[in-house]
């Protein structure tokens, strides 16, 4: 007997057999147990989920005479008639190469007639999305209301392609990507069957490389085992799959994720120059970097990635070296490279600029990468190394460090409304209501008990700077950081000074919580006199206008009412 495939040789026969699917798989087995059979179906889903496979169980299933669980027992005469390819009560028509409408006219004739040794006869269109507008019209009238003894069960891939008018006769059932876990143990059970030994490693590779299909994964498995002499390893899968070396493709991510363009660039090229596809080496990356994304967030992050130990450790190492944002960024960049690449007649320099631009993150103004950039510069001032002089220019762009103490210039007062204590005009008008204010006179300070420190020059300026990234790591109050960010800042001897003009968020920093805080950020910068303010606060106290008149024309005489 000639040589079949994996996915043709261990093709379930039963419904217990199939991989998932019980929502679809329930359903069919109810209705067979109960007798009411539907005249039209519509299986559709991914590839290699098992559409075609569950339709001619179905169509045995439904034409069994002694069922089993709902599945078909194999051993009848009609089960033993419609094994055999010659048999005329079930009939598969791929849709693909017979889409016209002749071919839909004859089937309607067809179907007319009985089935030869079965109760019901099956008609299984594949690929039914490829037929014409024609012969869907021509197939419409006998699906909509067919023989007693016809079924039709229609598998597609792309149901968005049929018409409104076919959907809404047919019963629809959609078949769901197959979990990775599930993979793994149909591979296993196959493997154990054809006494083939194995890692645990090489299975995981080879179920992840089949994304949910099953039919895909056993291709697969079909190719490494014909590949793999002995036992089946984690290498073997990586070379049947073109893969790039790991470590390799590893040390390229590692470069670019610290920055390194020279070291990218020369590990790019040696890689390439062993003749590995550009495709296939965008692609490891951004597995790797995915890798190092699940191993730096997951705790799980061993059991999901089912890699070697050792490889774990590497990605794992990686991943904890690399700021997180830094990493999505790069991901971002080589997803994009992959998808232009699709349209681009010259790969290579695609690829090459995304490392170069992955590389060199002072040219990338991502909100991502410039929020990575910050931490990095935070964590080289608190352990103390001097920033590159890039990294300096970008500190002297962060907007919330002034540079320099700009004199405040004095702008004369508001004047504010006068308010009629006692009205001058004879028509009675009701007294306002006085608006209660508290004494500003003097407003409250609020400084650190401890004496004050003399401060050099490039301290004072830095100051409001320091202070606010001191803020961010030691409080997690987003609202007290927003508002501190408004303050002004200044010296006043030795006392750092913040003022602000709104009197709603002087009070707001007068809590007691706010202090704290607010003292707790000065102390670790070295800064232990300060004080708060509100600036613009006038000492002038509001007069009727009764007595404004008076003091102005003294010699009128005015008479109060």
């Amino acid at each position: 007997m000639a040589y079949l495939a994996f996915y043709r040789m261990f093709r379930p026969d039963t419904f217990e057999r199939v991989v998932r699917q019980e929502h679809i798989i329930q359903i069919l087995k109810n209705q067979i147990a109960t007798d009411r059979i539907g005249h039209a179906y519509l299986f559709c889903g991914p590839r290699g989920t098992g559409k075609t496979t569950v339709a001619r169980i179905f169509a045995k299933a439904i034409n069994c005479k002694t069922p089993s669980g709902g599945s078909p027992c194999g051993r009848c005469e009609t089960c033993r008639a419609l094994a055999e390819a010659s048999n005329l009560d079930v009939v598969e028509i791929d849709a693909a190469s017979n889409n016209g409408v002749d071919e839909m006219r004859d089937l309607r004739e067809k179907v007319q007639y009985p089935p030869v040794s079965a109760k019901y006869k099956v008609y299984i269109i594949d690929e039914v999305h490829m037929l014409t507008d024609s012969a869907f019209n021509a197939l419409l009238k006998t699906l909509e209301e067919p023989p007693k003894h016809a079924v039709f069960i229609m598998a597609t891939t792309e149901p968005h392609k049929i018409p409104a008018t076919i959907l809404s006769r047919c019963m629809r059932f959609d078949f769901k990507l197959l979990p990775q876990e599930d993979l793994e143990d149909h591979l296993k059970g196959i493997l154990q069957k054809i006494g083939k030994e194995y890692e645990e490693e090489a299975v995981s590779a080879i179920a992840r490389a089949g994304a949910g299909s099953d039919r895909d994964m056993l291709s697969l498995a079909d190719m490494c085992v014909s590949f793999s002499s002995g036992k089946l390893t984690y290498d073997d899968v990586t070379k049947v799959l073109g893969s790039a070396d790991f470590y390799e493709t590893g040390e390229l991510c590692e470069a670019v994720l610290g920055g390194d363009n020279g070291a990218s660039l020369s590990k790019l090229e040696k890689i390439l120059s062993e003749g590995k596809s550009i495709g296939v080496l965008i692609k490891d990356c951004l597995n790797f970097l995915n890798r190092c994304t699940i191993a730096k967030m997951c705790r799980d992050a061993e059991k999901i990635l089912s890699l070697p130990q050792k490889m774990f450790e590497y990605v794992k190492g990686v991943g904890e070296r690399a700021d997180g944002h830094r990493l999505l960024r790069v991901t971002e960049i080589f997803a994009k490279a992959e998808n232009d690449m699709k349209y681009s007649t010259s790969p290579r320099i695609l690829l090459e600029t995304a490392v170069v631009k992955a590389s060199m993150p002072q040219t990338d103004y991502n909100i991502d990468n410039l929020i990575a950039r910050i931490n990095e510069l935070e964590e080289k001032l608190n352990r103390g190394v001097p920033a590159a002089p890039a990294a300096r220019q970008e500190e002297a762009r962060v907007p919330e460090t002034p540079t320099i103490q700009e004199p405040s210039i004095e702008e004369p007062p508001i004047e504010e409304p006068v308010f009629f204590d006692e009205p001058i005009f004879e028509t009675p008008v009701p007294p306002k209501r006085e608006r209660k204010k508290e004494p500003t006179e003097n407003p409250p300070v609020f400084e650190a008990m401890s004496a004050p420190v003399a401060a050099s020059a490039d301290f004072k300026v830095n100051t409001f700077g320091k202070f606010l990234r001191a803020l961010r790591k030691t409080n997690k109050n987003p609202v007290l950081f927003v508002m501190c960010q408004d303050l002004h800042s200044s010296f006043e001897g030795d006392t750092f000074l913040l003022s602000t003009d709104s009197e709603v968020v002087y009070k707001s920093l007068l809590r007691e919580e706010h202090t704290a805080a607010l003292t707790a950020a000065l102390a670790s910068i070295g800064v232990s006199d300060f004080k708060v303010t509100l600036a613009g606060h006038q000492d002038e106290k509001k007069i009727s206008l009764t007595e404004s008149v008076k003091r102005d024309f003294p010699d009128i005489k005015i008479e109060e009412r």
